[in-house]
């Protein structure tokens, strides 16, 4: 029998050191912060501060992919289901399927526009596939109508699916309702 404190223990862990939450904000720093996007980028895991970064695990490499005007990026794993969890959580059960897994790498403009993603043609689609040595986050561009949001308001625009490419972040109109 599971003692009920260790099944409080892996919730708490689960809600509080693991999941999108993490990823959306170092996902919003690098919108407020350039430097910091630029390290990011250019750093990984090392340009984050251990607190923010949850339970990183240090056996593969974090590569951020910042989308933009004429780049937009989205990560699969051919071979099995290589997925920066720490960050994003549980990867959702359309990652780990065979087809998207092969047709994300053959037709990407189509996948996404399965996701409600359209990327223009003057849009370069890269795809980055994930594997045991590196795990790949995306910075989806800032919506528009966001400037003057706090870090913590604009994390509310940071999905899961935004972080793997394969969906834009929210706009802000789609927090209707909200105190955002």
């Amino acid at each position: 029998m599971v003692e009920e404190s260790l099944i409080d223990q892996l919730v708490d862990s689960m809600e509080h050191e693991v999941g999108p939450h993490l990823a959306a904000r170092l996902v919003a720093k690098a919108w407020v912060d350039p430097e910091f996007c630029r390290r990011l980028v250019d750093e990984g895991a090392a340009a984050v501060d251990p607190a923010l970064l949850g339970r990183w695990s240090h056996g593969a490499r974090l590569v951020a992919l910042q989308n933009t005007d004429t780049v937009h990026n989205a990560v699969v794993c051919t071979l099995c289901s290589c997925y920066p969890a720490e960050l994003l959580g549980p990867s959702p059960p359309w990652y780990k399927s065979a087809p998207y897994r092969s047709r994300m790498v053959i037709d990407p403009r189509g996948v996404l526009a399965e996701f409600g993603t359209i990327i223009a043609q003057e849009i370069e689609v890269r795809v980055w596939d994930s594997n045991s040595e590196a795990r790949y986050l995306v910075i989806p561009q800032r919506p528009a109508g966001t400037d003057g949001w706090s870090e913590e308001d604009l994390t509310t625009l940071v999905t899961r699916n935004a972080m793997i490419g394969v969906e834009r972040a929210r706009a802000p109109s789609s927090l209707a309702g909200s105190d955002s």
